[in-house]
């Protein structure tokens, strides 16, 4: 198995979200970071070249290999927000629910304007995932 793209790097975290060229994807976007640094207690890194993830954690893949990883993340794309979740989303099905409108894919959670979720239910959504993460 090749070694995966996305890794650690050491680009800034916040000068990447200053320049993301859609004001409201840009705002949203420092919006998300501010919010899981305070529920993380840690900075915002660059994970490859467009994900900004919070903390850091070895988790197995399926081959049963220990690979670093983000517990939670997010990209600012140019159609929505993507959330990262370590966890999955599948684990917080009852928290999805309440959280507005937004699509899910296997490990993320697309919105398309984060004035489109509670932010109280994402608040929550990104405390159980912080909390849910994989300890070394």
């Amino acid at each position: 198995m090749g070694e995966i793209k996305t890794q650690l790097t050491d680009a800034d975290a916040d000068a990447f979200l200053a320049a993301v060229p859609d004001d409201a994807r840009r705002s949203d976007g420092q919006a998300v970071a501010a919010l899981m640094a305070e529920v993380t207690g840690e900075p915002p890194r660059m994970w490859g070249p467009s994900i900004v993830g919070f903390g850091s954690c070895t988790y197995r893949d399926a081959s049963g290999k220990g690979r670093e990883w983000f517990p939670v993340g997010f990209s600012p794309r140019k159609a929505e927000l993507a959330l990262y979740l370590l966890s999955g989303q599948e684990s917080y099905a009852g928290i999805l629910e309440r959280l507005g409108t937004c699509r899910t894919g296997t490990s993320c959670i697309y919105i398309k304007r984060l004035s489109d979720v509670d932010p109280t239910v994402l608040r929550e959504l990104i405390t159980r995932a912080w909390e849910d993460r994989p300890t070394d």
